[in-house]
């Protein structure tokens, strides 16, 4: 199947579309993701860093960062033929967080991502997505020279809920991205079952 063609006479088949975001902390790799498993040449708003920014701009752990996001990235990748997810990544500063509002608006869920150096930086958007109700699960990405924890270690630092996916990663590696994304869609899809099931009882 070529994406919006047929093929050997069968008809095009309409693919459902549904909105991921990518959050999480300043340079936890939510570019690098988006990137990493996009089909199109993603659309970045990147910028380079100031001494303007130097004293909100935290860049501990992540010195060698010159550039941050100002909106958003935008990437996109076909899982099936009936089945394209359109990846949203989320500023990860502070002053730029009234922007999530606007993106998250009928998102299936969220990929939070972490980094197990600087794991405080992912506790807003964690507490973000929970506030919401939006399903959403974490990515641990694992950086070169980075101490490796247990996931279970990983998930009471970040007081995450029983039914939460917390899944180790490499924001580089395709295969990685999307296992990920896999992982988002069953969650959310599980917990939309959940809700209707409520409803119907």
């Amino acid at each position: 199947m070529i994406f919006g063609r047929s093929q050997r006479g069968k008809p095009p088949v309409e693919p459902v579309t549904f909105k991921i975001l990518v959050a999480g902390g300043f340079g936890v790799g939510k570019t690098t993701l988006v990137g990493a498993v996009s089909e199109i040449r993603p659309l970045r708003t990147e910028e380079l860093l100031t001494e303007a920014g130097r004293p909100v701009d935290d860049v501990s752990g992540v010195e060698g960062k010159h550039t941050t996001t100002v909106a958003m990235d935008f990437g996109r990748i076909t899982l099936r033929e009936d089945l394209v997810l359109y990846l949203f990544g989320t500023p990860g500063q502070e002053r730029f967080w009234f922007m999530w509002d606007e993106l998250s608006e009928g998102a299936l869920g969220a990929i939070v991502l972490a980094d197990t150096r600087r794991l405080e930086d992912c506790f807003a958007a964690v507490d973000y997505f929970e506030r919401r109700s939006i399903p959403f699960v974490v990515g641990v990405n694992r950086f070169e020279g980075s101490a490796r924890y247990p996931a279970e270690t990983v998930r009471q630092a970040l007081d995450l809920d029983a039914e939460v996916p917390l899944v180790m990663c490499d924001a580089r590696d395709r295969e990685s991205v999307k296992e990920v994304l896999i992982g988002m869609v069953q969650h959310a899809m599980a917990q939309a079952a959940d809700r209707r099931r409520v409803v119907t009882t």
